[in-house]
């Protein structure tokens, strides 16, 4: 099972993030990911420094050596699908190959009104998603595009030089049963969700495998992982306190208690479908906990 850590880039200097990262590749991390916000996440109208998710990832391709790198996920409103594909495949170089492109259909319409960006109904940045995918892997997949889309166009547009593998891999994130998986089935090589229980993760797999049987993919051709909030050393009466009357929400998400006790969790999502676990890092960060993931909890998943 792959291992990771997902970092919010927000609430620390560039110092601090890249000793985090540099720590994680240094342990033998699988996976290494940023994600895509303008604003803070939970949203707090902009108060709280944060940093743009693709110059953070030119420094974390820099700064590791064995990673797999991410970024869960890219909003398709943000960037037009070739200017993203151009830089996933500068960053995929500068990491030499190990880099890997994730989109979704974002969620943070305070930043993007924040930012003079538009943000349509959720069918519609689906449908947004969908084309994106599309068009992305055409850039990966040949040598000139031509595209005139609803939303997104190109015009003999070739992607030089290629990824360093030939191909990039094409995550896509969210939980959407109805047309977020069944794009997952269409488009992606790779599917990621956020903080849901390991038995909803299992249930969405189930729905994931349907939608590949429906369009005769075989359902072992895409990865999975699951995002879970890192809480580890917490027990639940701390984190009730912590989170109030949201906590019942995010409760099945979390990655909480002793060791142990992590390490059984981890599990549950193996056995419910995950092919990787990411940890959800947000400052601020407690290193001495991250270790003890990254040094104790990794190697006893790794070796059940």
């Amino acid at each position: 099972m792959q291992l990771g850590v997902h970092i919010g880039q927000q609430n620390m200097t560039m110092n601090q993030m890249r000793d985090i990262w540099k720590r994680a590749d240094a342990a033998g991390a699988d996976w290494i990911s940023v994600w895509d916000h303008l604003y803070e996440a939970p949203p707090q109208g902009g108060t709280i420094d944060h940093f743009e998710a693709v110059a953070c990832l030119g420094a974390l391709a820099a700064d590791t050596h064995r990673a797999r790198l991410g970024c869960l996920v890219f909003y398709v409103g943000y960037r037009n699908p070739g200017l993203l594909a151009k830089a996933a495949v500068t960053i995929d170089h500068i990491s030499g190959g190990r880099f890997e492109l994730g989109i979704g259909g974002g969620w943070h319409e305070w930043e993007a009104e924040a930012y003079g960006y538009d943000f349509p109904s959720v069918g519609k940045r689906l449908d947004m998603l969908d084309e994106a995918a599309g068009l992305i892997n055409s850039f990966f997949d040949n040598d000139r595009t031509t595209h005139d889309g609803e939303y997104f166009r190109a015009h003999d547009a070739s992607m030089l030089p290629r990824p360093v593998r030939g191909h990039l891999p094409l995550w896509i994130g969210g939980v959407g049963e109805q047309r977020t998986l069944r794009i997952v089935a269409e488009q992606a090589t790779g599917w990621n969700a956020a903080y849901i229980s390991p038995e909803e993760y299992g249930r969405l797999c189930g729905v994931l495998d349907r939608h590949c049987e429906d369009i005769g993919r075989d359902p072992a051709t895409i990865e999975r992982s699951i995002n879970v909030m890192f809480d580890l050393g917490k027990d639940e009466d701390e984190l009730r306190e912590q989170w109030g009357p949201m906590w019942e929400r995010v409760a099945g998400g979390s990655l909480n208690g002793s060791v142990d006790h992590a390490v059984e969790r981890i599990l549950e999502y193996r056995d419910h479908g995950a092919d990787g676990l990411n940890i959800a890092l947000r400052a601020p960060v407690d290193t001495d906990l991250l270790d003890a993931y990254l040094n104790e909890v990794a190697p006893a998943v790794r070796a059940a």
